[in-house]
């Protein structure tokens, strides 16, 4: 590789965060590399098709597939390219920023490339199942319940809206005329623990035997009226639906605890706020169960 590519490719990885192509500089392209394009002189290989598409991950246009993706990218390095030749030509490879930018960008491939190493050794198929099956075991006993609510923004609404369900009227067409909750389909809510819905509600759901109809029930998004259709008590969900999810708590538990370690085995000095709180730093912390408050 040239060092007006090598120069090239540096200055690109500042200008676009291509960490990928940073990594590029390090090493010459093979020489069974294909040529897909040359820029004054400067080649785009298919190896450099790869990295990017690696890099450029998510922002490549979703519709684009095969051959429309690839020249989608090949133009973008030929775009690229012009650019950091610019650049070198205005030398700005030569100046401080650069070099300090260079650092940096250095240090993050060094730090995700650990970090990655990590990814791998931590998400083996026995790790996920071993921290699925302690989830499992730990869940505590809970009860879903299955509701249909309407919503409306004033008691005297829903004192109206009572009256036609026990008047005969079907709860979820009343629910489709007046209800002012876009979410629930006919003011179908599905399943829920108590401590998924905002606590008046819960609380009003969880006293409720299945075919109850409550009366108006006050929360901070107005007045409701629920049915209760049926309880369950809750399950766990199988590996498959979640397998995912764990492997990710798995890789990020085993990240957070490599950094959490190294920094108590390091000596860390910050000058812009006391010792005792730099020792509390933010690391890479576990994935959160997800949780949601329903009206």
């Amino acid at each position: 590789m040239s060092n007006a590519r090598y120069n090239a490719r540096s200055l690109a990885g500042v200008a676009f965060g291509t960490l990928g192509l940073v990594a590029l500089m390090a090493a010459a392209a093979p020489a069974q590399a294909k040529v897909l394009a040359k820029v004054n002189g400067v080649e785009i290989t298919d190896d450099d098709l790869k990295i990017a598409m690696e890099d450029l991950g998510p922002g490549i246009p979703r519709q684009l597939e095969g051959k429309a993706r690839d020249s989608y990218i090949i133009d973008f390095l030929i775009d690229e390219q012009l650019v950091v030749q610019k650049a070198q030509a205005d030398k700005l490879a030569e100046t401080p920023e650069f070099a300090r930018k260079m650092a940096y960008l250095r240090d993050k491939a060094l730090m995700e490339t650990l970090l990655g190493n990590v990814a791998k050794n931590a998400a083996t198929d026995a790790a996920i199942k071993a921290t699925y099956d302690e989830a499992a075991k730990n869940q505590k006993p809970e009860t879903e319940f299955h509701a249909h609510h309407i919503l409306v923004p004033t008691e005297e609404e829903a004192k109206k809206a009572l009256a036609r369900v026990k008047g005969g009227e079907d709860f979820s067409k009343v629910a489709g005329e007046v209800s002012k909750d876009p979410g629930s389909k006919g003011g179908d809510l599905g399943w829920f623990t108590k401590d998924r819905m905002v606590p008046e509600f819960g609380e009003a759901a969880s006293k409720m035997k299945p075919g109850d109809i409550s009366e108006p029930v006050k929360t901070q998004f107005g007045w409701h009226i629920i049915k209760l259709d049926e309880t369950r008590p809750k399950t766990f969900p199988p590996m498959d639906q979640v397998k995912e999810q764990v492997a990710r708590y798995v890789v990020q538990k085993a990240q957070s605890d490599l950094v959490m370690k190294l920094r108590e085995g390091a000596k860390i000095e910050r000058t812009d706020q006391p010792a005792d709180a730099a020792k509390g730093a933010a690391a890479p912390a576990p994935a959160a169960k997800p949780e949601e408050k329903k009206k």
